[in-house]
């Protein structure tokens, strides 16, 4: 289900340009605009969810897909250490409620904290 209002449900759509580097049915990753790292790419569900608060039985099998598809996507960017993190809620740091994974690499990235 699309949100005719958020910013990611409309870039799956093709509504709004995207640097694609991966596309199925369920999925879409692409460049993040303002990158964290040398490889930042943005790993989003077609589906609208605003956040892994929205996560039930029935939807969570897309967080699956998602994460079989990370190896695939590090390999054709070239990184073998990379970092997938998901921040859930404004006080998390998302500024885009649609559910999402960073996977960032091409540095060392260090501890977080």
């Amino acid at each position: 289900m699309e949100n005719k209002d958020c910013l990611f449900c409309r870039i799956a759509a093709g509504e709004i340009p995207s640097d694609k580097v991966y596309e199925d049915e369920q999925m879409l990753a692409f460049r993040d605009i303002d990158p964290k790292a040398p490889v930042h790419v943005l790993l989003i569900p077609k589906a609208h969810l605003s956040g892994v608060r929205d996560l039930t039985a029935d939807n969570s099998a897309v967080v699956a897909h998602i994460f079989a598809t990370v190896p695939q996507i590090a390999a054709k960017l070239g990184v073998t250490d990379y970092r997938v993190l998901t921040n859930n809620g404004a006080d998390a740091g998302q500024t885009v409620q649609h559910l999402h994974f960073h996977l960032l690499g091409g540095r060392t990235l260090g501890e977080m904290g």
